[in-house]
């Protein structure tokens, strides 16, 4: 099932994968291995370990108080969508809290996401026909109900993350007022944890461009990797861009570097190449 990689703030390499003896089998867990040197040729991987029930999609949160935050989600259940911590740097973890998703006839891949708030609170978002929320003033123990934002989304993954700056960013599909397909990759900025969003800076206007991820350099550089026509080409693209592109609108900086072509499926040659 799916994987997803994240550096921690020790420099150790986690590579996450979820496991199950069928397909949402109702137990389905989340597994890990990390190596303390991830740039080796041949990096040292520790032994396997199951950390939790669900699906980990996105990278864990680290909070201000040290704690940090694993995420997860059981589709379609009730309290579906589970938050592991581990206050020891990965030793041990334990289930903090939960959140549900209401009605349940709404219920679908959660692919939750958490950022902490300027004031101390945790703001997760959650895949949904749009994009839907939930916050908690308590650490992650409890969770208001989720609810849908105003931001509009087709049923699909976006990306949220805070920058160094402070501001957040979110990379989602269409512009702020327009719903739109699984189209029109684009960035935004955020200088009030969420309330308002600037910039739009386009990173991709194709159809089936999907599943944003990323990390932003020391340097300022942001690295946004998603996928391109999943099936049948498998293709992974990478966008680099400066937070001041997104602000403008268009490439100021000499960051910016779009529909950088990471790795695809390799095809027959009797296979025609699909065109763009």
């Amino acid at each position: 099932m799916s994987a997803a990689i994240w550096i921690d703030p020790l420099g150790r390499m986690w590579v996450f994968w979820g496991q199950s003896f069928g397909q949402q089998d109702g137990r389905y867990g989340i597994w890990a291995i990390t190596t303390d040197n991830p740039d080796a040729d041949n990096p040292q991987w520790s032994e396997p370990r199951r950390i939790g029930d669900g699906i980990m999609l996105n990278k864990p949160t680290v909070l201000s108080s040290g704690d940090w935050l694993f995420v997860s989600s059981v589709w379609k259940a009730d309290n579906s969508i589970t938050v592991y911590a581990t206050i020891d740097q990965g030793k041990t973890f334990q289930l903090r809290g939960t959140a549900n998703v209401l009605p349940p006839e709404t219920r679908g891949p959660d692919e939750p996401m958490i950022v902490e708030r300027k004031d101390g609170s945790l703001w997760m978002l959650v895949r949904r026909r749009g994009i839907a929320e939930t916050v908690s003033h308590d650490g992650g123990k409890t969770w208001s109900p989720v609810k849908p934002t105003s931001l509009p989304h087709p049923t699909a993954r976006f990306f949220l993350r805070r920058l160094n700056s402070g501001a957040l960013l979110l990379v989602k599909h269409g512009p702020l007022d327009e719903r739109t397909g699984r189209e029109k990759l684009m960035a935004f900025v955020s200088d009030d944890d969420g309330r308002t969003w600037q910039g739009s800076l386009m990173l991709d206007v194709r159809e089936k461009v999907t599943y944003p991820d990323g990390v932003q350099a020391p340097d300022g550089t942001i690295y946004i990797v998603y996928d391109y026509r999943r099936t049948p080409n498998g293709e992974v693209l990478m966008a680099t861009f400066a937070e001041d592109d997104v602000r403008a609108g268009k490439p100021v900086s000499d960051k910016i570097r779009l529909r950088g072509e990471v790795a695809r499926l390799p095809v027959e040659e009797s296979t025609p190449q699909p065109k763009d």
